[in-house]
């Protein structure tokens, strides 16, 4: 079983959604149980996600949980979008939240390609 506290991409997730929870608190009430709950769901579903795929014993398990992860990612990064477009926030109040989505994505998409090299390899041998 993976420890999922060692790996980067659970530490950058775990931030981020340390950082959503802090930019959602000057959210207005009427968005509490709008956009306030989706983007608080959807970016702690990234790390608890990471988690989870870490507890599973096979190397498909995880990368599953990973590209679930990756969705909530995606989805996450509409949301600030959204709020951006809304004028909730600036868009100076998020340009480095956005960075950091980003830069989880590209992490997440580079271990799930190594998953599947590491898949390919074991499989032609």
């Amino acid at each position: 079983m993976r420890n999922f506290r060692k790996y980067q991409v659970w530490k950058l997730g775990h931030q981020i959604t340390l950082d959503v929870y802090k930019l959602t608190d000057s959210f207005p009430k009427v968005e509490q149980y709008g956009l306030t709950s989706q983007m608080r769901r959807a970016s702690s579903s990234v790390p608890a996600n990471i988690a989870e795929g870490c507890g599973r014993e096979s190397e498909v398990e995880f990368k599953r949980f990973l590209i679930i992860a990756n969705g909530s990612a995606t989805e996450l990064e509409y949301f600030l979008i959204l709020v951006k477009d809304l004028r909730i926030v600036s868009e100076n109040d998020i340009i480095e939240l956005v960075e950091k989505v980003d830069q989880l994505k590209r992490s997440l998409n580079k271990l799930i390609s190594k998953i599947n090299t590491t898949s390919i390899a074991t499989k032609s041998e």
